[in-house]
C-alpha cells in the first residue's frame, strides 16, 4: 500500500507542477530553448494553467483543474478498491476533456460550429499544447493506470497496467489520430468547413481509376498503375528471394558468404540511389547506352523512365530483404519430414512440391506482404525513374508540395494507398490464421536437407548468379558515379563532388564545416541518435507485454501497433502535416515530428524482434525474480535486459539506419531547420546534381557500414561471454530437449 501511494504521490506532484511551474501552451522557439522563462509566469504566451484562468480568462481550462482537485481529494480514500474506481474515472475524464478542449477551441475561438452555437462566441482562442498540457494529460493516463491497478488489474501490477495504458495513448496520439485527421482533412475545405465536393470530385478522377490500359487506352489510372506495379515487385523480390534462400541453404554454391553481403546494401543505401545508379547505366547517356550506340547503332531511347525501370529498381531493392525473410523459413523446414517423404517413395520433385514448398507459406506471405507494402510505400526510385509515370505515392508529393496546392486531392490519393496496403496486411494474416507451420520442436531432429531437384538447381543458379553479377554492377556505379565530373558528357574522374558536399576548412583556430551536405548530415546523425534508442525501448516493452503478460484484449494491442508497418511512409507523412500542423499538438517544422515519425514507423520491427528474441527466455527466469518478491520493472531491468543485449544493439542498429535511409514520410516533414539526409539529396537529384547526390549517398552507405560493422562486434564479443567455465570445467554443448543429463 506504501508504494501504491508513493506512486500516486509522484503522479499528483507531476499534476501540480505542470499546472503551477510549467508553461501550458506552446513555446514559440521551443520549450527547451528556455526563452520562455524571461517571461513566466506573468506573460500570456508562458503563463501556467492556473494563470491562463485566473490573469488571462481562458476559463474553460478550469475543468481540468477541477477534474485533477478530484483526484487530489480521492488520495485520502481509504478503501483501495473505491479509490482506483475514482481514479480511473478521474484519469479517463480528465483526458477525454483535456482532448476535447483542445480540439473544439483554435487560434480564432472555437472550431466546430457546434460549440459556438450552444455556448456562443469565445472572447479569446488558444494556441497548441505547451509542456504543461501535454504533462498533464500524462497525469491522467497515469491516474487511470493506477486506478485500474488498485482494483487488481493484471494482479495489481501498476508499471505493467501503466506501460500499457502510456503505449495505446501513444499509438493513438501519433498513428490513429493522424489517420483520423487525414481522413476528415479529405472532406473539409480550407477554411475547415466539411465539404465533400474535393473528396467526390478526386474519387472519380479518372486520373485516378482510368481502366484505359485494359481497354486499349494508352495508359491506365495512378491507383491501378500502383496496384499492377506492386503486385509485380511482390512476386519478383519474392521469387527471386527464394531462389537466393535455396541457393545458400540447399546448394554448394562457393559465394555464400558474398551472397550473404549483398542482402545487406539496400538496408544501409538510401531508396532512391538505385534508380540513380540505373539511370548511369541505362539512361539516355548512361555507359551501358552509349556502349550500345556506338557498337551497334542502337538508337538511345526512354524505355528506362517509366514502369519497366520502377520495377527493376524495387526488385533491386526488395530482393535482400526477401532473402532476409525466407533464409530462416527454408533452414526451418524439418529435414525428418523430408526424409519421411523420401522414404514413402516420392522423388525430390514431389517432396520439394508437396513437403518442403507448403511448409514455406508463413515465409512467402510474409517477403509478399513485405515487398507490395514497400512498392506501394517507394517514393525515391519512382521519382528518379517515373517520368511521366507516376505513383500514388508522387503524385500525394506533387499534390501537397507541387503547383495543385491540393491537399483534399492528396488525402484522398493517400486514403487510396492505404487501402491497397491494409488489404494486403488483412489478407496476409486471414490466410496464415489457423494454420499451423510449426516443424522446429524441443525434440531432436537429426538429418539434413534434401538436395533441390536438378532441374530447379539449375535454374536458380540461372537466375541468381547473373542478378548477383548485376547488383554488384549496379553498386559499383554508385561507388565510381561520385568521382566522374559529368555522366556521358566529361566522364573524366574528380574529387570535387566529395569536395564539395564534405569540404573543411581549419582557419582561426577551429574547424568549419563548409562542405554543403554538412548541416543535413549533422542533423541526420542527431535526430537518428535520438529517435533509435527510443524505438528499441518502445519495441521492447511492447514485446515484453504481448509475450509475458496475459490481458483481454491483447490481440487486438498487437494487431493495433504492427498496423504502422502496412501504413506507407507517404500516408504517415500526409497525416502528420494535417494532424500536427494546427492545435491542439502542433509539431511542423520542429524535431520532435521526425521523432515522432521514426519512433512510431520502425517501431513494428522493433516489436517483432523483441518477441523473436523474448520467445527463446524460459518464463521460468522472471518467474523466480518475481517469486523473490521483485517487481516488473526491477524483473525487466535486471533480468530480461542482460539476457537481451544482442536484440537490444540490433534493434538500434535498425532503427538508426532506418532513420538515416528514409525519404517517403520525412520529404513531407523537414524544414529549412532540420533538413535530412535524403531529402537534401532528392534536392540535389531534382537540380541535376547527380554527382554530388552519389557522393553524399556514398557516404552515408559508409557510415551505415560503420555502424554495421560495430553491431557485428558487439554481438560477436557477447556470445564468446556466454562460454562460461566454472570451477575449472569447460560448459558442455547443448543436447537435445529430452536428453538431459543431471549433474
Amino acid at each position: 500500500m506504501r508504494r501504491g501511494n508513493r506512486r500516486l504521490d509522484i503522479a499528483l506532484v507531476l499534476g501540480g507542477a505542470a499546472l503551477v511551474l510549467l508553461p501550458w501552451y506552446r513555446i514559440e522557439g521551443g520549450f527547451f530553448g528556455l526563452g520562455w522563462i524571461g517571461g513566466f509566469p506573468s506573460s500570456k504566451d508562458t503563463a501556467p494553467g492556473l494563470l491562463q484562468i485566473l490573469s488571462h480568462g481562458r476559463t474553460w481550462l478550469a475543468g481540468v483543474v477541477l477534474i485533477f482537485a478530484l483526484g487530489c481529494i480521492t488520495r485520502a480514500i481509504k478503501d483501495q478498491m473505491k479509490r482506483g474506481t475514482f481514479l480511473a474515472w478521474i484519469g479517463a475524464v480528465g483526458l477525454v476533456y483535456l482532448s476535447l478542449q483542445g480540439l473544439a477551441i483554435g487560434f480564432s475561438g472555437w472550431t466546430w460550429s457546434i460549440s459556438e452555437s450552444l455556448f456562443g462566441m469565445l472572447s479569446d482562442g488558444q494556441p497548441s499544447m505547451g509542456a504543461g498540457a501535454i504533462l498533464m494529460a500524462l497525469v491522467f493516463v497515469l491516474l487511470f493506470a493506477f486506478g485500474l491497478a488498485e482494483r487488481g488489474v493484471m494482479k495489481g501490477d501498476a508499471f505493467i497496467v501503466a506501460s500499457i495504458s502510456v503505449l495505446v495513448f501513444l499509438v493513438t496520439v501519433f498513428v490513429f489520430y493522424p489517420i483520423g485527421s487525414m481522413l476528415i482533412g479529405s472532406v473539409q475545405d480550407f477554411d475547415g468547413s466539411f465539404n465533400p465536393d474535393g473528396f467526390i470530385a478526386n474519387m472519380q478522377d479518372p486520373g485516378i481509376w482510368s481502366l484505359g490500359c485494359v481497354l486499349g487506352e494508352e495508359r491506365c489510372g495512378v491507383a491501378w498503375r500502383t496496384l499492377f506495379l506492386a503486385i509485380m515487385t511482390a512476386f519478383g523480390s519474392t521469387l527471386l528471394g527464394l531462389g537466393f534462400a535455396l541457393v545458400a541453404t540447399r546448394t554448394r554454391f562457393p559465394f555464400k558468404k558474398g551472397l550473404r553481403l549483398l542482402t545487406v546494401l539496400p538496408i544501409i543505401t538510401p531508396p532512391f540511389v538505385i534508380g540513380l545508379a540505373l539511370t548511369l547505366l541505362f539512361g539516355r547517356a548512361g555507359v551501358i547506352t552509349e556502349g550500345l550506340s556506338s557498337l551497334f547503332g542502337i538508337e538511345p531511347g526512354r524505355w528506362l523512365y517509366g514502369l519497366t525501370g520502377i520495377w527493376i529498381a524495387q526488385v533491386l531493392s526488395f530482393t535482400p530483404i526477401s532473402f532476409l525473410v525466407l533464409i530462416g523459413v527454408v533452414e526451418g523446414v524439418s529435414p525428418s519430414m523430408e526424409e519421411a517423404s523420401q522414404t514413402l517413395r516420392a522423388d525430390c520433385w514431389r517432396t520439394f512440391w508437396r513437403v518442403s514448398l507448403p511448409l514455406m507459406k508463413p515465409g512467402l506471405a510474409n517477403a509478399f506482404l513485405i515487398g507490395f507494402i514497400e512498392s506501394m510505400a517507394d517514393f525515391g526510385n519512382p521519382l528518379v525513374l517515373g517520368g511521366s509515370h507516376g505513383v500514388l505515392s508522387t503524385e500525394i508529393f506533387f499534390a501537397v508540395v507541387g503547383s495543385q496546392n491540393d491537399p483534399s486531392r492528396a488525402a484522398v490519393l493517400a486514403i487510396v494507398l492505404l487501402f491497397f496496403t491494409l488489404s494486403a496486411f488483412l489478407a496476409q494474416r486471414f490466410w496464415l490464421s489457423g494454420k499451423n507451420f510449426a516443424t522446429v520442436t524441443g525434440k531432436g531432429d537429426s538429418g539434413s536437407h534434401i538436395a533441390l531437384p536438378r532441374g530447379l538447381s539449375i535454374g536458380v543458379h540461372a537466375v541468381v548468379i547473373p542478378w548477383m553479377i548485376f547488383t554488384l554492377v549496379v553498386y559499383g556505379m554508385i561507388l565510381v558515379g561520385g568521382f566522374v565530373k559529368t555522366w556521358g558528357l566529361d566522364n573524366s574522374l574528380t574529387l570535387d563532388h566529395y569536395i564539395r558536399a564534405f569540404s573543411v576548412d581549419f582557419s582561426d583556430g577551429g574547424i568549419a564545416w563548409t562542405g554543403v551536405a554538412w548541416n543535413s548530415f549533422w542533423t541526420t546523425m542527431e535526430i537518428a541518435l535520438i529517435s533509435a534508442p527510443l524505438t528499441a525501448a518502445v519495441g521492447l516493452l511492447t514485446a515484453y507485454i504481448i509475450v509475458r503478460q496475459k490481458f483481454a484484449g491483447r490481440n487486438l494491442f498487437e494487431f493495433a501497433l504492427m498496423m504502422s508497418f502496412a501504413i506507407p511512409g507517404t500516408v504517415i507523412g500526409v497525416s502528420y502535416i494535417m494532424a500536427f500542423n494546427l492545435p491542439p499538438i502542433e509539431m511542423t517544422g520542429s524535431a520532435l515530428i521526425l521523432i515522432a515519425c521514426f519512433v512510431f514507423r520502425n517501431m513494428p520491427v522493433g516489436v517483432r524482434g523483441g518477441i523473436a528474441a523474448m520467445s527463446q527466455l524460459d518464463k521460468s527466469l522472471d518467474e523466480a525474480s518475481l517469486t523473490l518478491r521483485a517487481d516488473s520493472f526491477r524483473t525487466i531491468r535486471k533480468v530480461i535486459l542482460p539476457l537481451l543485449r544482442p536484440a537490444i544493439t540490433a534493434a538500434l542498429v535498425y532503427s538508426f539506419v532506418r532513420a538515416i535511409t528514409s525519404i517517403s514520410a520525412v520529404i513531407f516533414l523537414v524544414s529549412a531547420e532540420y533538413n535530412m539526409a535524403t531529402s537534401y539529396i532528392v534536392g540535389l537529384v531534382e537540380n541535376g546534381e547527380y554527382g554530388v547526390a552519389i557522393a553524399y549517398s556514398s557516404m552515408l552507405i559508409v557510415v551505415m557500414l560503420v555502424v554495421i560493422a560495430g553491431f557485428q562486434l558487439l554481438v560477436g564479443e557477447r556470445r564468446l561471454r556466454r562460454e562460461n567455465r566454472v570451477a575449472g570445467v569447460t560448459a558442455a554443448p547443448s543436447v537435445p530437449l529430452g536428453q538431459e543429463k543431471t549433474v
